[in-house]
């Protein structure tokens, strides 16, 4: 998620790059695994939460910073600093007036940076995904590209922190292509190594035309099980996690109106949702 308030930027810290790994082919999109080294004792992120990265420069509508949020994967503390991991998809987006393509700011900033490059930091900014403590509570996450990410933390939090969950967890996630099922993988631990829980469920929609909209594809997985995401919505001790793209919203008012009978029933349930604190999103 991308902020372009100066004002929001808050604490800053300075972080070295400790190492920079390509974890993809040469001949797909480019994501790296990175590690942060931070020495300033009062920085202690956790997984799960988000840290910016400030980029200065002279950017678009005269911005000097240009500011991303990622989320922490992991983080082990040493001596009075610690070591942040974080995933990067060297990124572009599609201009829509003109139709340019233009290389993502941060991405390419921090995909470009070698070892030793010092960065600048913001944050850590708390999860925007908790647990319930009701382990008999429902999670419904939808998501797409780098929004798996989050997930893979809440996904771990559930199974490997609270034993013996027994509400059902749902993951529908759309991608472009298989290689943005990367983001459900780390080398140590899979969230694949979940799949075999009672009550987990993953759902991924992988459109074999990689220039196709993932959001698209997302909405097409939730419309095929519609009948049983439309149950699981209306539950009230069911929690629902949203991240990854901004229009991937729009995609899920409309599969979820049509299941409803209205865009004004499903605007109920919703705002009820978000009343009850049921309700996060994690979108840019």
């Amino acid at each position: 998620m991308t902020d372009t308030n100066e004002q929001t930027y808050g604490n800053t810290c300075d972080a070295i790059v400790r190492s920079s790994k390509r974890i993809t082919d040469t001949k797909t999109d480019e994501v790296r695994e990175m590690v942060l080294t931070v020495h300033d004792p009062a920085f202690r992120a956790m997984p799960g939460q988000n840290i910016g990265v400030l980029v200065e420069g002279k950017h678009p509508f005269g911005n000097r910073f240009h500011h991303r949020y990622y989320s922490v994967l992991a983080a082990q503390p040493h001596g009075e600093g610690s070591d942040i991991e974080i995933l990067v998809r060297r990124c572009s987006y599609i201009d829509e007036v003109s139709g340019e393509e233009y290389p993502g700011i941060a991405s390419h900033y921090l995909c470009d940076a070698a070892p030793g490059k010092q960065i600048t930091l913001t944050g850590p900014y708390k999860a925007a995904f908790k647990v319930p403590a009701d382990n008999t509570s429902n999670l419904l996450m939808i998501g797409t590209g780098t929004g798996i990410a989050p997930f893979r933390t809440l996904i771990k939090s559930v199974y490997a922190q609270e034993q013996g969950w027994r509400g059902q967890v749902r993951l529908f996630y759309g991608a472009k292509s298989g290689l943005d099922a990367l983001y459900m993988n780390d080398q140590n631990n899979d969230i694949t190594n979940y799949y075999d829980q009672a009550t987990f469920e993953a759902y991924q929609a992988i459109d074999p035309q990689s220039w196709r909209d993932a959001s698209g594809n997302l909405g097409k997985s939730l419309a095929e099980n519609g009948a049983k995401t439309w149950v699981l919505m209306q539950m009230p001790n069911t929690y629902v996690y949203l991240a990854g793209l901004k229009k991937q919203v729009a995609v899920l008012d409309k599969v979820m109106g049509e299941l409803a009978g209205s865009a004004a029933n499903w605007q109920a349930l919703k705002n009820r949702l978000v009343a009850d604190g049921r309700w996060a999103e994690l979108v840019y």
